[in-house]
């Protein structure tokens, strides 16, 4: 079953932003502000902008896509299109907002949460799949059954089991994961080492022998 985003948007309080940089960056993220940025639509030009950092995390802890953010000029409507994170992983150093309309339909990539214990090895071979949906009834994810599978099988994007009203964009034919056998590795001596090591074995013999027999006289 795939998990769907609630049917509700999130109202985020934005800030227009007319110093860029790094150094303009790193200030906004010491005020608790995520850097921003909402994409050009049409006529509607790009805009650079600032979020609340706390907001935004709680709204995303929700599972929140649809985000209506109140700038001076108006509200604009968005669903996040990237999150760019530091290099540690740790927190979100930049945000790309696209514009949408809730009534109309768009596209969008959902990422794969594959479930079960195949019979083999799982080989995920594609992390997410592009979808046409609302806005608001867009997946937060999308699961991918691969209990009991036995090896030499795959699984493609048509395969996957779609929320209502959610349309797969991603060619049905890709392959998104393939089971393949569990392979058990024995490690044996080659025969040139084990031939290497006779002869050692046969000169440490006598040596024994000799110090035995010397014990023995004492």
């Amino acid at each position: 079953m795939s998990k769907s985003a609630q049917s509700t948007t999130a109202t985020l309080k934005a800030q227009t932003r007319t110093k860029l940089g790094s150094r303009a960056s790193a200030a906004l993220r010491s005020q608790g502000l995520i850097p921003a940025s909402i994409e050009w639509l049409a006529e509607r030009p790009h805009l650079n902008v600032a979020v609340d950092e706390a907001e935004f995390l709680a709204s995303r802890r929700k599972h929140q896509h649809v985000y209506q953010l109140q700038l001076d000029s108006g509200v604009e409507t968005t669903i996040v299109r990237e999150l760019q994170w530091d290099v540690f992983g740790d927190h979100i150093a930049h945000i790309e907002f696209r514009r949408v309309d809730l009534n109309k339909k768009t596209e969008v990539d959902v990422d794969l949460h594959f479930v079960g214990h195949p019979k083999g090895v799982l080989n995920q071979l594609v992390t997410h799949v592009k979808v046409l949906a609302l806005p608001t009834e867009i997946p937060d994810e999308l699961e991918v059954v691969v209990a009991d599978l036995e090896p030499g099988t795959s699984v493609t994007a048509g395969q996957i089991k779609l929320p209502e009203g959610v349309e797969l964009v991603t060619p049905p034919q890709v392959t998104v994961a393939r089971i393949s056998e569990i392979k058990v590795e024995v490690i044996e001596a080659a025969p040139a080492e084990a031939a290497a090591a006779a002869p050692a074995a046969a000169a440490a013999a006598p040596a024994a022998d000799k110090k035995d027999a010397g014990k023995d006289k004492k």
